[in-house]
């Protein structure tokens, strides 16, 4: 008796064991808990220096552990259908192949050449005395856009008779952001605009309207300049703010030369 009391109990074991390395069982096929880790973690990287409580991250296991059991109901079907032996499979496979092998080198390469505090503290000095040197003008605009140069030529008319130009854009502009807003476009650098509308814009005195239609590949513009000012400076946050965000940048940058350096040496014919 006591033997067999022994065996049931090791076979309680057993079971315990090895329902903790798998998140479940579908039709006898078991569906590992690494697998669970691992798409875990590839969540949680792609977020990086984001917060997540212990509740949230439960809730992330809880859904991709429902997920990865759907997929593994799907596959098992799609292998009785025999979807295994088609091409398309095959082909699929091979993509995903690739996918991972380039994913999982970019992975390795970031572990490896993660930027050191040192690194992204001369990135974000860089950054603010650039952004410091920055000057010039900003232009405060507001525009009508018309399909045609006859229905602008009409407008331009209508305004310098004394028709309001605020109420001609909300009736007339196909712009329907600035339209809404009597034509108003806000401060701006002039470089911000297609160079059409921006040269034009440049050429006007403050409180004065373009006598001609000016075209762009958006259409033809009426412009009119409300106001000119000295560029204002952007607010800088704090290095400890944003290092996490600078850091992320410069490794994008670093992927993006070890992926140049690679296509340049490259045999591609």
């Amino acid at each position: 008796m006591k033997k067999i009391l022994t065996t049931v109990a090791l076979a309680a074991t057993l079971a315990t064991a090895a329902h903790a390395q798998n998140i479940a069982v579908v039709n006898g096929k078991p569906v590992p808990s690494s697998r669970l880790d691992a798409a875990v973690a590839s969540v949680l990287a792609r977020n990086p220096g984001g917060e997540i409580t212990p509740e949230q991250k439960t809730e992330l296991r809880k859904n991709i552990s429902d997920q990865l059991i759907k997929q593994e109901i799907l596959a098992q079907e799609a292998q009785k259908q025999g979807i295994e032996n088609t091409a398309a499979y095959k082909n699929a496979m091979d993509l995903a192949r690739q996918s991972a092998l380039v994913n999982l080198l970019v992975e390795d390469f970031a572990k490896k050449n993660k930027p050191s505090d040192a690194e992204s503290k001369a990135e974000y000095d860089r950054a603010v005395a650039e952004a410091q040197k920055q000057g010039g003008k900003e232009y405060k605009a507001r525009h009508i856009l018309v399909e045609n140069e006859k229905q602008a030529k009409d407008l331009i008319a209508q305004i310098n008779k004394g028709a309001k130009f605020d109420t001609l854009a909300k009736k007339y502009s196909k712009d329907p952001g600035s339209g809404a807003q009597g034509g108003e476009l806000g401060w701006a650098d002039p470089a911000g605009y297609v160079p059409e509308f921006s040269a034009a814009l440049k050429a006007l005195e403050k409180g004065k309207m373009t006598q001609m239609p000016v075209k762009s590949s958006f259409g033809y513009h009426i412009i009119k300049l409300d106001d000119i000012r000295e560029a204002q400076k952007p607010a800088i946050p704090p290095y400890e703010q944003v290092k996490d965000r600078v850091s992320q940048n410069l490794l994008s940058q670093k992927i993006q030369a070890f992926e140049s350096s690679l296509r340049e040496k490259a045999s591609v014919k």
